[in-house]
């Protein structure tokens, strides 16, 4: 009976505390949308300086899938905050013609997560701050320590100013994939492979402990072709000859202040309160006061929105991977993006659509699905694609019958190619004393069985799957790009290549960013002045994600790999991002177009 009670009594004091955090919420959020109300959106002053401040940003290509503005800050807790990239952009584009705005200055560190703060976006908001400084107005920098996305984007700064305890980070790029074939053959779980390209490499973590030739090659050419296009950038940009900052980086990899200052990599050695002492005595601003400023994030939130409703063009934003159903968060699931795309199809006030792809692929029945909607929207209406840090194999499968195709030169794209994977948990199970007996009517009954490893016959059967589906693959490929099928045939087989390299094998057509595709459509459509856009998916509001987490909940394994800090913080989240990926392996015939799992260049 006590036990009955204080169950009870523990249930009640639950209630309470819940009805009180909703009443606290509930008036919180009743505060926050008065003060907005009252206060209206935040005023830009003249003579006010942009401020890009990095610290805790992720740069997507989607908008933020929850409201961040008000008590967003509820859901979102620790992570890094999504800034979109076309919003940026619009951002300093309008600071470059608005009188108001004096210059732009840029802080902090990205704080990378998942597919966001790739090359590929850096580049487009590169491009964008160029066009501030050739409005005649100044771009200056401040970092305490900065890593190569930070540099790869302030390179172009007129004042780079760096802390003297501080560091250039900038050792070059590598790609480390995990294996876990010695994993598996400890545990006792089994892996059969099928696939069609030589350079297919997303099966190796699986079957090997190490890269094969094939895809060391790749990858090798892969790294130098990124990595080039960035060292001579940056070296264009600080007016640096690129063989030497080449020499500069590998001497160095972490660069000190002085040999940074004595190449020209930085204009200055500094603190920040003498940085932010410069900036006070430029704008004005009165003693103990800091400077005249905005954020960008709020300078965003003065900025009109285009309303054309006979002008309006969806972007259409496939980034994650991409996977069987609905999919969740950060995924691109194929049945609710072919749904959207059919209403995007079907809806007359849409003119025309871009596709912004920044995805490594996945289930090839997704990709066909969604692939059938665009080709049918195609006949409809414009369709243009846009790709983003990635957009390879699965992500290039959706890209092909675009009528335009844009990539930046760091786009990493490609990878047409196949490959199957079947596990088995025979050895894993009869470890602990778990065996399996089986009645069949005939020698394929229990194909897609997991208790056991497959036959050869059985095997040939998947492996009969994964060729026909490359077959496909580049069926469509060379349909969609109006090539041969045997000159596909060459380029393909699973290779990866840059967006630079693309061009000029035939499978892009143009190098660009998502700007450039927006206008192209507007183009094809004939909108006359900038289009309004509506974009897939968008923001979410607060009290529709509240439901959504309240209904899904957190895993403990998820707050405890978060709480995780150093080396093996991150280790653990790496290993947990790329077990969440594998976990995203649901095509039902098991046959894949994705990417190698970390083909991430740091």
């Amino acid at each position: 009976m006590k036990a009955f009670f204080a169950s009870f009594v523990g249930t009640l004091l639950g209630l309470a505390a819940f009805c009180v955090l909703a009443v606290v919420l509930l008036v919180g959020g009743l505060a926050v949308l008065s003060s907005v109300s009252e206060k209206g959106v935040a005023v830009v002053k003249d003579g006010a300086y942009l401020v890009l401040n990095l610290d805790g940003l992720n740069l997507t290509d989607a908008p933020p899938l929850v409201e961040q503005a008000g008590l967003g800050w509820l859901l979102h807790g620790e992570g890094p905050q999504a800034l979109s990239l076309r919003r940026a952009c619009a951002g300093l584009h309008q600071a470059a013609v608005d009188k108001r705005i004096r210059g732009v200055f840029i802080t902090g560190a990205f704080s990378p997560e998942g597919y966001g703060t790739g090359f590929a976006a850096l580049r487009e908001l590169r491009v964008a701050l160029g066009e501030v400084k050739a409005a005649g107005k100044p771009v200056k920098a401040y970092f305490d320590e900065v890593g190569t996305p930070e540099l790869y984007l302030a390179a172009g700064a007129g004042e780079l100013v760096l802390n003297p305890f501080g560091l250039v980070v900038m050792p070059g790029l590598a790609s480390e994939p995990m294996f876990y074939a010695g994993a598996f053959e400890k545990w006792g779980v089994g892996v059969q492979v099928t696939r069609s390209g030589k350079y297919k490499g997303a099966v190796e973590p699986y079957i090997r402990t190490d890269l094969s030739p094939e895809n060391r090659e790749q990858l090798t050419e892969l790294l130098q072709g990124l990595w080039g296009d960035l060292r001579d950038e940056i070296a264009l940009d600080r007016n640096m000859d690129s063989a030497k900052l080449q020499a500069l980086v590998d001497a160095e990899g972490l660069i000190p202040p002085e040999a940074a200052l004595a190449a020209g990599l930085v204009s200055k050695i500094g603190y920040r309160d003498e940085v932010l002492d410069e900036l006070r005595a430029e704008t004005g601003a009165e003693a103990g006061d800091t400077f005249v400023q905005i954020a960008l994030p709020a300078y965003l939130k003065t900025l009109d929105p285009v309303l054309r409703p006979d002008g309006k063009i969806a972007v259409v934003y496939a980034e994650g991977e991409i996977v069987e159903g609905e999919g969740r968060d950060g995924e691109v699931g194929g049945a609710a993006y072919a749904r959207h795309l059919r209403a995007l199809r079907e809806d007359d006030e849409v003119a025309a659509v871009v596709l912004r792809v920044n995805s490594p692929g996945g289930s090839a029945s997704a990709a066909e699905e969604m692939l059938r909607e665009l080709r049918l929207l195609r006949a409809a209406k414009p369709l243009v694609v846009s790709m983003g840090s990635y957009a390879a194999s699965g992500g290039y499968w959706i890209s092909t019958f675009g009528e335009r195709l844009y990539a930046e030169p760091t786009t990493i794209t490609g990878s047409i190619g196949v490959f199957g994977l079947q596990f088995d948990v025979e050895k894993l199970a009869g470890s602990i004393g778990v065996t399996w007996d089986r009645v069949t009517t005939g020698e394929k009954a229990g194909l897609m069985t997991s208790a056991r490893p497959k036959s050869p016959a059985e095997l040939a059967v998947f492996q009969r799957l994964v060729d026909r589906t490359y077959d496909e693959f580049l069926l469509r490929v060379a349909e969609g790009r109006g090539l041969e099928k045997a000159a596909v045939h060459e380029i393909a087989q699973g290779r990866v290549w840059t967006g630079a390299r693309a061009v000029e094998l035939g499978l892009v057509d143009e190098i660009g960013g998502l700007e450039a595709a927006i206008a192209h459509a507007a183009k094809l459509a004939k909108i006359e002045g900038a289009p309004a856009i509506e974009e897939y998916p968008s923001t979410r509001p607060l009290a529709e994600a509240l439901a959504e987490m309240i209904e899904e909940g957190e895993s403990p394994e998820a707050r405890f790999a978060t709480g995780l800090r150093g080396p093996l913080g991150g280790l653990v989240r790496r290993a947990g991002s790329q077990l969440r990926e594998l976990a995203g392996f649901n095509d039902p015939r098991g046959v894949y177009a994705r990417l190698p799992l970390d083909l991430r260049a740091r």
